[in-house]
């Protein structure tokens, strides 16, 4: 699963050679088509767009937390902090 940057020909067959599926939109200038599935798309852009929220939470990002368990923790808050945000935002 990747953007359109990485539509090429070298990659595909790399993840050929692995006997893997390859999710990548084709480019407006490919003169091969591909199977693409936009739902796909979106649900990958669902989890980059949730990395980088909790990306821009700066604890989470430097990890100031020494334990792991610490970590997941405070992980899990942020998780559940921007899931209530969405749902206030659809409420809305």
């Amino acid at each position: 699963m990747a953007d359109k940057a990485y539509d090429t020909d070298a990659i595909r067959n790399f993840v050929k050679q692995r006997k893997c599926w390859a999710h990548i939109p084709a480019k407006a200038n490919r003169k091969q088509t591909f199977s693409f599935s936009r739902w796909v798309d979106r649900q990958r852009n669902l989890v980059e767009r949730f990395f980088n929220r909790i990306r821009q939470m700066r604890g989470l990002a430097t990890r100031f937390d020494r334990r792991a368990d610490n970590y997941l923790a405070a992980l899990k808050l942020a998780a559940v902090r921007i899931w209530i945000a969405s749902l206030n935002e659809s409420v809305s």
